[in-house]
């Protein structure tokens, strides 16, 4: 089997597309001796910041001198990365052993009253399974979705932490913010700590009732953790972070927006948590190395290119914002594309006043919108329409001047093909 036959067989488990419910998952733990009790793990809800608050914890725990195994999704540049240990990826020798060792186990699984596993539930057995098996001292797991019925939810955390909760895969997790955050709140567990940057009251509320129900000491953004003296600076951002013992005056992130000041107070909280004797240099040096590919990320600096995965209302929201902080006075260009399930409609308003010009597209992908269908969606006085994203990057690329930013966004998937291009062009 070479790589591309394992990606091939473990991306054929999406015809079995997604059904909630962790019995398939609880199986295939018991094939593979339960590597989800082997592991120290914290565990990572939200609707946004997932990634980045794994990658701050990641950058600390490292600088602290630890192993750390990360599990992601979706991965923007390479399929490898979902699976990393100390920010490397898996190599492709080793996602072939651990496909040659779940494929007997998912395919006998088609003849039982479990079912097939999903693409999703054999990744994340991967994970946990490369995990007990290699030597790591933490383990930093993102959902997949939601949370209660997520793949990621047969492990027993050190803490748990909830970023955010906000209006995506409403088909799945519900329309009202209340039942969003009833499914991410599903990841606490009886007497396990948790963190919380939920910033929405009827959110905490569901939040708060659940660590009550469960036991479990909850910090919280807002009441024992708080954020201050906040400063954008040219290299991202500067704020101090307080909680009931603890106040570091002047921590830097090069992660640019408010959002990543929130992720990154949450990294600190759930790090003093796990590691009583942290060193503080170790918390400051390791945020400030923090970076994370489509978050806002600069790909290009003459003309200024910026990405951004921003793919719901709040995502959306806090990329405006971010804009505005760190560009006040350039032009701002969009090139906008998204998946067809997003609510565009609730999305796009959010664009108008800050882009003087946005261009929409498409790119390859099973679920894209197409550029006119996004199009039709917007009100945007000064909008435009390519359905080819290259031909459409190239000709906003064309009229920018040193005025000008452009920024790419609307999706990951969509950001990551625009990265690996902008990627090939500079080799």
């Amino acid at each position: 089997m070479n790589i591309e036959q394992a990606i091939e067989w473990i991306q054929s488990r999406l015809t079995f597309g997604m059904k909630p419910g962790l019995e398939r998952m609880e199986y295939l733990m018991k094939q593979l001796h339960h590597p989800e009790q082997r592991i120290r793990a914290i565990h990572v809800a939200g609707t946004n910041g997932k990634g980045s608050t794994v990658t701050f914890m990641r950058h600390i725990l490292q600088e602290q001198g630890y192993q750390v195994g990360t599990f992601t999704s979706p991965s923007v540049v390479h399929f490898n990365d979902r699976i990393c240990i100390n920010g490397k990826a898996l190599s492709d020798e080793e996602w072939i052993k651990l496909v040659e060792r779940l494929k007997p186990i998912a395919e006998h699984m088609e003849h039982t009253a479990v079912g097939s596993p999903t693409e999703f539930e054999v990744i994340t057995a991967m994970a946990l399974d490369y995990f007990a098996n290699h030597p790591v001292d933490y383990v930093l797991i993102e959902t997949g979705l939601g949370g209660r019925l997520d793949s990621t939810n047969v492990i027993k955390p050190i803490v748990s932490v909830i970023t955010s909760i906000g209006k995506d895969h409403t088909a799945i997790l519900g329309d009202e913010l209340t039942d969003i955050a009833t499914e991410k709140a599903g990841i606490m567990k009886q007497g396990i700590p948790a963190v919380c940057g939920v910033e929405q009251q009827e959110a905490l509320n569901v939040i708060e009732r659940r660590a009550s129900d469960q036991q479990a000491s909850l910090y919280a953004i807002g009441s024992e953790i708080n954020i201050s003296n906040m400063e954008t600076t040219s290299t991202g951002e500067v704020f101090t972070f307080q909680n009931e013992t603890t106040r570091w005056n002047d921590i830097h992130i090069q992660m640019k927006g408010a959002h990543q000041v929130r992720n990154a107070a949450l990294a600190i909280q759930t790090i003093l948590l796990v590691e009583k004797w942290v060193q503080e240099e170790a918390i400051r040096a390791g945020l400030a190395k923090t970076s994370w590919p489509g978050r806002f990320e600069q790909i290009s600096s003459i003309p200024v290119v910026m990405l951004d995965g921003a793919h719901n209302e709040e995502g959306i929201q806090a990329m405006v914002e971010t804009v505005n902080r760190h560009f006040p006075a350039k032009n701002k260009y969009l090139l906008f594309s998204a998946l067809q399930d997003k609510p565009l409609v609730n999305m796009l308003p959010l664009l108008d006043k800050t882009f003087a010009h946005v261009m929409f597209t498409s790119f390859e992908f099973p679920r894209a919108a197409s550029a006119q269908e996004i199009a039709s969606k917007s009100s945007h006085p000064n909008k435009k329409v390519n359905e080819h994203w290259q031909e459409a990057l190239l000709t906003l690329m064309s009229q920018l001047t040193e005025e000008d930013v452009l920024i790419v966004s609307g999706s990951l998937y969509f950001i990551g093909e625009v990265r690996a291009y902008f990627h090939d062009q500079k080799h």
